[in-house]
């Protein structure tokens, strides 16, 4: 294929090169001469010769083309098959080299041949039948220029469309790693919860199951309930990935909001964590990201209270406002609890999720012995 590649330039500057030679010797023929002499055909072929190789040796080509026309016309005057040869090496040096170069060539074919062709065919200087040579010397260059600048802008548009592809691409791959992201984080929300509760409920049962197997076989049916409901957040979390619409869940299958959340706090109630639930302010629909996040952050801080507090109790406070909604969650923090600075990949999690929308949070041990998850969502400007 490499090869057919190179020849096909060749082949074709030689059909060109026996075009152009042929046409010129047959106006030559049936023109006032009516003859047809050795040096024709051997400029015609010396023509042919070099027409062919101008694209693999330009310079050099056009530097023979021109010492070729220049002694042929001396001595000939008006050969043919090399003033056309001198035309389409000026427009090939034009077209493959720079401007300089191009403006060089045209200069060089113009004043050789307009020297050879008077000084050969004994012509005045000022002979109007001279004016031709200028004239098709400077169209070779100009059309030879026009089409190397041509050639130029298609490169520069053909760099600028890879580079918008290639900035496509990183944009596309930037929102896959996003997307991976909020579906760790989801992952870690729904797991953390009910993994929590597994443990406990399976302590209690092993504590109580020789003494007590009434107690125990509950316990174990509050982890067989914590199993299936993980199973199918799991499901929905990953119905994401399979999902095409542009808010990345099912239309049939919407995310965990406020609407929920009377069963997160039944499930920590079974799991032993008694929660106080206050309102303040005048409930209202929340949008679609900002009640996942709400869900999220209770479920987080309910989680962490549920596993590093001292009691088992917490409480949770939504605070309604025109400007949006207040979530604050409080438990006893335990003796032994180490200070939370915030590393640990549920609240890296929360913090990202809170940003997301453009709210604040705070996580943090307060001077009375408590542990404080407070954080703020603002309505969106549209809907305030």
């Amino acid at each position: 294929m490499a090869e057919q590649g190179l020849l096909r330039p060749f082949f074709m500057d030689a059909a060109l090169g026996l075009a152009v030679v042929a046409v010129v010797l047959l106006a030559h023929r049936f023109g006032p001469a009516h003859s047809l002499d050795v040096e024709d055909l051997v400029t015609a072929v010396l023509a042919v010769l070099l027409i062919t190789a101008r694209r693999r040796w330009t310079l050099p080509v056009f530097g023979g083309i021109t010492v070729a026309s220049a002694a042929f016309n001396l001595h000939a005057a008006l050969a043919g098959p090399l003033l056309a040869a001198s035309v389409i090496g000026t427009y090939t040096v034009a077209s493959r080299t720079s401007r300089r170069i191009a403006v060089a060539a045209g200069t060089v074919t113009v004043v050789t041949v307009y020297v050879a062709v008077v000084i050969g065919a004994g012509r005045s200087w000022t002979d109007p039948l001279n004016a031709t040579i200028v004239a098709w010397g400077v169209a070779a260059a100009a059309v030879g220029d026009a089409v190397r600048s041509r050639r130029a802008q298609l490169r520069v548009s053909e760099e600028r469309a890879r580079q918008a592809e290639h900035g496509r691409e990183e944009e596309a791959l930037r929102r896959v790693v996003e997307e991976r992201l909020r579906i760790a984080r989801d992952l870690h929300d729904v797991v953390a919860h009910h993994i929590a509760v597994i443990n406990v409920q399976v302590g209690v049962a092993v504590h109580l199951l020789r003494e007590q197997p009434d107690q125990a076989e509950q316990a174990l049916t509050h982890v067989r309930q914590s199993a299936r409901t993980v199973l199918a957040e799991l499901g929905t979390v990953l119905a994401v990935l399979r999902s095409t619409s542009p808010d990345g869940f099912d239309e049939t299958a919407p995310p965990p909001g406020l609407s929920r959340l009377p069963h997160l706090l039944e499930s920590f109630t079974a799991a032993g964590l008694h929660v106080e639930r206050r309102h303040d302010g005048e409930p209202r629909p929340l949008p679609s990201a900002m009640d996942l996040a709400a869900y999220r952050i209770i479920q987080e801080a309910l989680t962490n209270a549920h596993k590093h507090g001292s009691t088992a109790t917490a409480r949770l406070l939504l605070a309604y406002s025109p400007q949006g909604l207040a979530i604050e969650v409080v438990n006893a923090s335990g003796a032994t609890r180490a200070p939370v600075s915030g590393t640990g990949h549920g609240l890296i999690g929360l913090r990202e999720r809170v940003s997301s929308i453009g709210g604040t949070v705070r996580a943090g041990p307060d001077p009375g012995g408590t542990f404080t998850v407070d954080a703020h969502l603002p309505f969106p400007k549209d809907t305030a």
